[in-house]
């Protein structure tokens, strides 16, 4: 027996992790398939499910995707993909020493500079910000999208933050990219760097209005808090003696805003507007600030979608006075015959929330209406 094999002899024995059993193998990418074509067939399909792995953990167990990770190199070490993804893992798992000499083997081996923002910033973890700028200034950076520009740029403005000049951190992040008016994927995680570096300089001001325009930037783009939409579920199971209720109470608030909405004097202008001409308050609608469609969506929403019942509130009245007075020709609206009164809906929509809305009873019906009406459509789902 040689010396080697003593060696051997005293090394732990590597066991791969386990696999889940939905993991085939066949999930990795086109580009990723090619490149495994290299391998000898059994051996492609290990290391690929082992990359499937490393994918799945990397966010909620780096650690446990960094041991994939290793498992896949140590089956297909020359394999230009697998190194790239051991050099992620280990980044992820904050083993930065490691991730550095992987993401340099790959970068060796594919020729590319996609990880040099996390090869500069590993630089940084290690201590050796010296050679980390070095890196971050080199012609290497040319060859980067703007997304890893993006990327290069906040760890720059991070190496000079951690060396007190908070100057320099702001003006790394001065970059094309920097456009508060456009939104790309990159743009909330560096309007948040710079609204960091704002604060570091005393422009807190200026911070809050880059924090916001993060937000904004998010909800544009569907990312953040606003990547995944709420999802209510509506099944056989719905209680539907509670949603009547709820609906009811909902119509009494409806009425009760809608009569205290009446006596203000802005409103008992538009009710006499309505009485002589049995419009509504479609005027007054025209007649609202254009702002409020700049400042605030929402309030958009409430106001176009809350008009239609005060019309429909103040109509009955406004039929009642032509009716009396003989003569609608003022108006310039021909009265509603009979028919149509009788063939005028029983239920008004009233606005719950901003963009939704529920079916309840007018104020004047009784809570059976609006009852009956839920029957019936119930029934005919």
């Amino acid at each position: 027996m040689t010396r080697r094999d003593l060696n051997d002899l005293d090394k732990p024995r590597f066991i791969a992790p386990d696999i889940d059993e939905d993991v085939t193998g066949r999930e990795v990418d086109k580009p990723t398939r090619r490149q495994l074509e290299a391998l000898e067939p059994r051996n492609a399909e290990r290391v690929a499910q082992h990359l499937v792995m490393a994918a799945r953990y990397l966010e909620v167990d780096p650690e446990f995707a960094l041991e994939h990770a290793n498992a896949a190199v140590r089956k297909a070490g020359r394999i230009a993909v697998v190194r790239e993804a051991t050099g992620v893992a280990a980044y992820a798992a904050e083993d930065y020493a490691l991730a550095l000499k992987e993401l340099r083997t790959h970068r060796r081996i594919s020729g590319s500079e996609e990880h040099l923002p996390l090869i500069v910033d590993c630089q940084r973890a290690l201590g050796k910000a010296e050679k980390a700028l070095e890196e971050a200034q080199s012609s290497a950076v040319e060859k980067l999208d703007a997304a890893g520009k993006v990327e290069l740029a906040i760890v720059v403005s991070g190496i000079h933050a951690d060396a007190g000049d908070n100057q320099a951190s702001l003006k790394a992040l001065q970059i094309p990219q920097l456009d508060k008016n456009r939104g790309f994927s990159y743009s909330p995680r560096l309007f948040r760097a710079y609204a960091e570096a704002l604060r570091g300089v005393g422009r807190d001001k200026e911070s809050l209005s880059w924090e916001r325009q993060a937000i904004v930037a998010e909800a544009a783009l569907g990312l953040g808090q606003f990547s995944e939409p709420e999802i209510v579920d509506l099944g056989d199971d719905i209680d539907l003696d509670a949603a009547k209720e709820t609906v009811r109470e909902a119509g009494e608030r409806h009425s009760e805003n809608v009569d205290a909405t009446a006596e203000t004097p802005h409103e008992s202008a538009n009710a006499t507007n309505a009485t002589n001409s049995g419009v509504g308050n479609a005027e007054a609608d025209d007649d609202a600030p254009a702002t409020n469609a700049v400042d605030s969506q929402d309030d958009v929403a409430v106001t176009e979608a809350s008009a239609p019942v005060e019309a429909e509130a103040s109509a009955p009245s406004a039929q009642r006075t032509d009716d009396e007075a003989g003569d609608n020709t003022d108006s310039g609206v021909a009265a509603p015959s009979e028919a149509d009164d009788a063939a005028e809906p029983s239920e008004t929509t009233a606005p719950m929330e901003p963009g939704e809305s529920q079916t309840v009873a007018p104020a004047s019906e009784s809570g059976e209406t609006a009852e009956t009406g839920d029957d019936s459509e119930n029934h005919d789902r």
